[in-house]
């Protein structure tokens, strides 16, 4: 094919275990100060940042070329993760998420070139414009939700600016600079490559305008293709080109019986009978987020029957029920797994998030058993 495909891991900053239901996570608690986590007066002690460093070391060493270090209103600041990460780490790429209304441009690239210069140009963005409205004010964001994207777009062209040098000025509805721009050092490293999500008429616009990658949750493929093409559209107008990238959980095993056999045993431990409630501190839970009102639509709870949920060829919506997040999951074989991700290659998607619980072991087991199949394919 020709065609070159990047695969990523996600750093489990919200936590970790073997269920994909934070209740039972126990990989070393972040959330209180145990015996697994820094106390207090004792910094030589053992913390989450160091589970942290093993699944990124385990992601370096089992052939994945970056990882993802996502974000959500409780964990630790991605990109003071990814620092400490590429400290522990020396090929490894970390696209941090990151929200362009919480910091200056000026001051964003400085903190963007610092870090390509520590890790030797290994950082990524992951722009996000915003979670759920709740979320968003509890930062103290109080936008509407198409004025996110509209400074989000001005920021990105912004950066875009500073990245050419100084002098540099800039006068917009939002943003305001006289003799900006980044100089030597700052001003040699490479300019972090822009992952972008949302799927609103505004956020489409920006991406076209400004992303490097437009990321998507898995949906039906023929919804994917849709908006894979309008977007080619509106970029080519721009005179550009989008790649794209997909983000979603798996389950791999030997055989398919045992991949179906984890999901289900998952299914098995999810208490029906509790209300489902949605949480408005996330995209997930709804508020003005399109993207997780698509997510959401394909997890409209029809029965307590997993089979149910089976939608597709090594495809399970099911996921969706058992915790927050992307609805729909790859379930198979190492071959099968590799198969269906080949089959998104074809596509026409050059980067994969792919993330399986627990982070550590999975990384491991992934990047042995379907990565090289996939290669080998390509």
């Amino acid at each position: 094919m020709g065609q070159q495909v990047e695969f990523f891991w996600r750093i489990p900053t919200h936590g970790d275990g073997r269920s994909v239901s934070s209740k039972a996570w126990n990989r070393g608690d972040w959330k209180t100060a145990t015996s697994h986590s820094i106390a207090p007066g004792n910094g030589d002690s053992w913390g989450y940042i160091d589970y942290m460093a093993m699944v990124a070391k385990a992601c370096e060493v089992a052939g994945f070329d970056g990882a993802l270090v996502p974000t959500s209103l409780p964990s630790d600041e991605p990109l003071m993760v990814a620092a400490a990460l590429a400290r522990e780490t020396r090929t490894l790429r970390f696209m941090t998420a990151f929200q362009p209304g919480f910091i200056t441009p000026a001051y964003a690239a400085k903190m963007g070139a610092t870090l390509q210069r520590i890790s030797g140009n290994r950082l990524e963005w992951n722009v996000i414009t915003g979670g759920s409205a709740p979320a968003q004010r509890a930062y103290g964001d109080f936008l509407p939700h198409d004025d996110r994207y509209g400074r989000t777009g001005e920021w990105l062209e912004v950066i875009e600016g500073l990245w050419r040098g100084s002098p540099f000025d800039h006068q917009g509805e939002r943003f305001q600079l006289e003799g900006g721009g980044l100089s030597t050092p700052l001003l040699h490293t490479r300019k972090p490559g822009v992952y972008f999500s949302g799927s609103s008429e505004a956020a489409l616009a920006v991406a076209a305008r400004h992303a490097d990658f437009y990321l998507m949750w898995l949906e039906p493929l023929a919804d994917m293709q849709a908006m894979m093409q309008r977007l080619n559209q509106m970029a080519q107008a721009q005179g550009r080109q989008l790649k794209y990238g997909l983000r979603v959980d798996i389950f791999a095993r030997e055989t398919e019986a045992e991949a179906w056999d984890e999901a289900r045993r998952l299914w098995d431990k999810h208490d029906f009978s509790a209300p489902r409630k949605a949480n408005p501190m996330t995209s997930v839970g709804g508020g003005d987020s399109v993207g997780a009102q698509r997510q959401a639509a394909l997890r409209q709870e029809k029965s307590e029957n997993f089979a149910d949920y089976i939608i597709g060829p090594n495809l399970w919506s099911g996921l969706g029920l058992v915790r927050p997040g992307p609805t729909i999951g790859i379930v198979g074989s190492y071959q099968q797994v590799a198969d269906r991700l080949t089959e998104y290659v074809r596509a026409g998607f050059s980067n994969f998030i792919l993330a399986a619980n627990p982070h550590l072991e999975e990384a491991i087991r992934i990047g042995e058993e379907v990565l090289p199949r996939i290669r080998e394919q390509l």
